[in-house]
């Protein structure tokens, strides 16, 4: 069983920044494939970010540039680094874990390779 608990959302103004944590327990943190999601208000939960076991990171159009994920195995801690945020980003961040080791950019982004979710962190941009 693998427990994930996100951290670091809050409300920040378009163009600035905001650094969000997963914490994992239960699982040593390289055996996993992380992910990055996010849901806003009437939609659907959308992919943002991935990084497999090996390192290889993928992300979503829409953020490329902006986001970057990295993951610190000895802390068994995952960051989502968001800058330039804008509007359109606020939504409930989801953190996503899979035993997964493939690093196919297209596996890594459906939110069903991943058996393991966090409870989400809010992020609200404003304009």
């Amino acid at each position: 069983q693998v427990e994930l608990v996100e951290s670091g959302g809050g409300l920040v103004q378009a163009g600035g920044s905001l650094r969000l944590s997963c914490a994992t327990s239960g699982r040593t943190l390289s055996d996993l494939a992380m992910g990055w999601f996010r849901q806003a208000p009437g939609k659907q939960r959308e992919f943002v970010a991935a990084i497999s076991w090996s390192g290889l990171t993928s992300y979503t159009d829409s953020v490329k540039g902006r986001f970057a994920i990295s993951r610190n195995n000895a802390a068994n801690t995952v960051f989502l680094q968001m800058n330039r945020l804008k509007p359109e980003d606020t939504a409930i961040y989801y953190c996503a874990a899979s035993h997964s080791e493939s690093s196919s950019n297209s596996y890594l982004s459906r939110p069903t390779t991943y058996a393991y979710w966090g409870q989400g962190t809010q992020v609200t941009v404003s304009s």
